[in-house]
C-alpha cells in the first residue's frame, strides 16, 4: 500500500510537514470505530441514570409538565443554556397560580389581578354585577327623577316652582344615601369573598362561589366592624371641618367684607389640603386590613394594627400602588359608565317628563353603573390582596412557605382546600420550621391512601 503516486515505498510514520511530537492516537471505546461523532459506527455514551423522585416541573399524571414548565426543566421557565463564558442565569421563581412566588412588582400585581378575574369569573364578575345592580338601583331612580324634574323646568319654566326643584334634588339625594348604605354592606361582603378566592388562586387552586361564601361568612361581623372603624377615622375630621364652617356662617362672625371672604377661602383650602393628606395617610396604613381579617382571622382592631405593621417601611410604595389603582379604577369606570349616563341624560332632557322616559333613564344609568362596578370592584380587591401577599413575602419571607406548599401540591397532583390555613401566621411559622400546616404529610395518614388521609379529590387529581 502506498501513500500516493509520488511514493514508491511504505507510508512514512509522520506525514510530510507534520511536527514530530504529536498527541496520542484516539483510543475510543471498545468496539467503536474511528468515525465522526454521531456518524455511522459511533457508540454513544451510556444514558445517565433516571432521577430519583419526581421533578418539580413534571406532573406525576401522564408525564405532562405543570406550572408552564417542560419535562426535566426547572419551574415554569424551562432550562437555561449556558450564557457567555459559561454564565447561567439564576432559576426563576415557580408560578403555580396567578403570581410568581417571590416579592411582587407592580406588573405582577396587576397581571395577577387580571388572572384572578379570568380564572374565577363567577366569583368575581358575576358577584360584582349582582352587587352593583342592587346598589346602583336607588341612585339611578333618584337621578331619573331629578332629570325628569329638570326636563319639566326647561319645558315650562313658569309652571315650575321651588318645591318641584327641591323635590328633584331631594329624590336624588335620598337615592344616593340609600345606595351608599347598600354599597357599604355589599362591598364588604364582596371584598371578603374575593380575598378568599385570591388566597386559593395564589396556589393555582379553584374555589366555587358557595365554598367562598361558606369560608367567609364567619368573618362578616369583623369585616363590618373594620369598615365602620375605618369610616369613622376617615369621616370624623371631615364632619368636624364641616361643622366649623357651618358655625362660622350661622354665628355671623363673617361679614360681607372682601377680607373675610378671602380669609374664609384660604382657611377652607388649608383644611381641604390637610384633610387630603390625613385621609391618604390612613388609607395607606389600613390598606391591608381586610385581607388580614379574612385570611388571618383577626378582629377589626387587630387587623388594623397588623396592616400598620406590614406597611411600615414601604409606605410610599404602597401609597403609590393604591393611588394608581384608584385612578385606573376611576378611569375605567368612567369610560364604561360614561356612554350610558350620557345617553340617559339626553333621553331625559329631550324625551319629556313621562313615566316611560323616567324608566328608560333609570335602566340606562343602572346599566352603566353596573358595568363599571363589575370591573372595578374585583380589580381593587385583587390589588389590595396581592399587596398583602407581597408585603408578607418581603417582611416575613412568606414566599418560602408558599413555595414549600406549592411543591407539596405538585407532588400530590392537586390543591387541597387546607392551603387556606397557611395564611394564618402561626401555621405559616410551623410550615417554615419544617412541619406541615396541612396536618399529616401528603401520601401518609390513615390507610396510607396516598392523599394524606383526605382521600382522592372528586373527579380525580386536578390543579
Amino acid at each position: 500500500m502506498t501513500d500516493g503516486p509520488d511514493h514508491d515505498g511504505p507510508a512514512p510514520d509522520v506525514p510530510p510537514g507534520w511536527a514530530p511530537d504529536q498527541p496520542p492516537a484516539y483510543q475510543g471505546h471498545q468496539g467503536s470505530s474511528w468515525a465522526s461523532p454521531g456518524g455511522p459506527g459511533a457508540t454513544p455514551p451510556p444514558p445517565p441514570p433516571p432521577p430519583q423522585g419526581q421533578p418539580y416541573g413534571q406532573s406525576p399524571y401522564g408525564g405532562q409538565p405543570q406550572y408552564g414548565g417542560q419535562p426535566g426543566a426547572y419551574g415554569p421557565y424551562g432550562a437555561y443554556g449556558p450564557g457567555p463564558q459559561g454564565f447561567r442565569p439564576p432559576p426563576q421563581a415557580p408560578r403555580p397560580g396567578i403570581v410568581p412566588l417571590r416579592p411582587l412588582a407592580l406588573g405582577d400585581i396587576l397581571d395577577g389581578t387580571i388572572k384572578m378575574v379570568r380564572s374565577h369569573p363567577k366569583a368575581t364578575l358575576g358577584l360584582s354585577a349582582i352587587v352593583a345592580a342592587v346598589t346602583t338601583l336607588p341612585v339611578s331612580a333618584g337621578q331619573a327623577i331629578y332629570v325628569r324634574t329638570t326636563s319639566e323646568m326647561l319645558t315650562d319654566p313658569d309652571a315650575f316652582g321651588t318645591a318641584d326643584a327641591l323635590g328633584g334634588v331631594g329624590a336624588q339625594l335620598l337615592g344616593t344615601l340609600i345606595s351608599m348604605a347598600l354599597t357599604f354592606v355589599a362591598t364588604t361582603i364582596l371584598t371578603g369573598i374575593m380575598t378568599r378566592v385570591l388566597g386559593r388562586a395564589v396556589f393555582g387552586g379553584k374555589i366555587t362561589v358557595g365554598e367562598a361564601w361558606r369560608l367567609t361568612r364567619r368573618r362578616f361581623p369583623s369585616l363590618f366592624g373594620l369598615v365602620a372603624l375605618e369610616g369613622l377615622i376617615l369621616i370624623l375630621p371631615a364632619l368636624l371641618i364641616f361643622g366649623l364652617f357651618l358655625g362660622l356662617f350661622t354665628s355671623g362672625v363673617l361679614d360681607d367684607s372682601s377680607g373675610s371672604i378671602v380669609g374664609l377661602v384660604g382657611l377652607l383650602i388649608l383644611c381641604l389640603v390637610a384633610y387630603t393628606v390625613y385621609a391618604l395617610f390612613f388609607s395607606t396604613k389600613f390598606a391591608l386590613s381586610a385581607p388580614a381579617v379574612v385570611l388571618e382571622g383577626r378582629g377589626p382592631v387587630d387587623a388594623m394594627r397588623r396592616s400598620w405593621q406590614l406597611v411600615r417601611g414601604d409606605s410610599w410604595r404602597i401609597f403609590g400602588i393604591v393611588l394608581l389603582t384608584g385612578l385606573l379604577a376611576g378611569l375605567i369606570g368612567t369610560i364604561l359608565a360614561g356612554p350610558f349616563s350620557l345617553a340617559g341624560a339626553l333621553v331625559g332632557l329631550t324625551g319629556g317628563s313621562s313615566a316611560g322616559i323616567a324608566v328608560v333613564v333609570t335602566i340606562l344609568t343602572a346599566l352603566g353603573s353596573t358595568l363599571s362596578a363589575m370591573i372595578t370592584y374585583p380589580f381593587q380587591a385583587g390589588v389590595n390582596g396581592l399587596l398583602y401577599a407581597d408585603r408578607r413575602m418581603r417582611v416575613e419571607a412568606f414566599d418560602l412557605v408558599l413555595r414549600s406548599a406549592a411543591a407539596q401540591n405538585q407532588t400530590q397532583g392537586w390543591v387541597h382546600s387546607s392551603v387556606d390555613d397557611l395564611w394564618d401566621p402561626s401555621n405559616a411559622a410551623a410550615a417554615g420550621a419544617g412541619a406541615s400546616a396541612y396536618g399529616p404529610p401528603y401520601g401518609t395518614g390513615p390507610g396510607q391512601d396516598g392523599w394524606g388521609g383526605y382521600g382522592s379529590p372528586p373527579g380525580g387529581p386536578q390543579l
